[in-house]
């Protein structure tokens, strides 16, 4: 995945990463079921709508939308996490909060050290 740009918005660093190729609903659904039993207080948007899910193999049943996003503390990032899907598209969205020490300011290098390896596992897993 490729980091296409890092700015600070309202103390958030927002990010738009470019995928290797566009994705359908399936494989957005196979990136958010694995990434879901790596976040604490995790919760699935379909549409900006709140999904009530229990387990990650709920996230292959929902059905297409539109957009779906997963959002929580991220315990191998170690920080709150929201990365938003588009069906159809190439486009990630991920937003982190502004945070002392490593996500302190939008430094591109820096972001995409920190998250690029993350996100490449993310597209790697639409793919199993």
């Amino acid at each position: 995945m490729l980091l296409l740009g890092v700015g600070e918005e309202r103390g958030w660093l927002m990010s738009t990463f470019n995928l290797t190729y566009p994705v359908g609903w399936d494989k957005i659904c196979k990136a958010v079921n694995m990434a879901y039993g790596y976040y604490d207080n995790v919760e699935v948007l379909v549409d900006n709508e709140l999904i009530d899910i229990s387990s990650a193999e709920e996230i292959l049943t929902l059905d297409e939308a539109g957009t779906m996003t997963i959002r929580g503390i991220s315990t191998i990032i170690k920080a709150p996490v929201m990365i938003t899907f588009f069906n159809q598209l190439q486009t990630v969205n991920v937003a982190v909060p502004c945070m002392a020490g490593e996500f302190e300011k939008a430094d591109y290098q820096k972001f995409n050290m920190l998250l690029g390896q993350y996100m490449d596992s993310l597209e790697l897993a639409m793919y199993r």
